[in-house]
């Protein structure tokens, strides 16, 4: 049996100025950053950007605390994380400490099993 991984969304504010650059960074991220997620558990990890500069990212992990935690440890992550400071707005820190996280209001496929195994289901109309 396969344990359905958490799904994580959050969000961050780039500076206007810096959106540019912000996406150029990110089309060849460092191959030992993106090998460092893999191994903590990061999975699944995107990250989208508006042109307002609200950053939302979205991964599925075991264990967010732990994945956060592992990467902390990481000597890539601590180059990475200096290198990206100066993209955000108001930070307390470094950038992946001050991800806000998002709660789940909604999985489609969530609600469909629970229909599914509901012998008199009403549909509304």
């Amino acid at each position: 049996m396969t344990t359905e991984r958490t799904r994580i969304c959050f969000i961050l504010q780039v500076r206007p100025d810096r959106l540019d650059e912000y996406r150029e960074r990110h089309e060849a991220v460092w191959p030992d950053m993106l090998e460092a997620l893999a191994a903590t558990g990061w999975h699944n990890y995107s990250l989208f950007l508006d042109d307002n500069g609200l950053l939302v990212g979205y991964l599925e992990t075991d264990d967010f605390a732990a994945a956060q935690a592992a990467m902390a440890e990481t000597d890539v992550n601590s180059r990475w994380q200096s290198e990206m400071a100066p993209f955000f707005v108001e930070l307390n820190g470094r950038p992946d400490e001050n991800m806000r996280v998002l709660p789940l209001v909604f999985q489609l496929e969530t609600q469909l099993a629970a229909i599914r195994d509901t012998p008199d289901r009403k549909t509304h109309s």
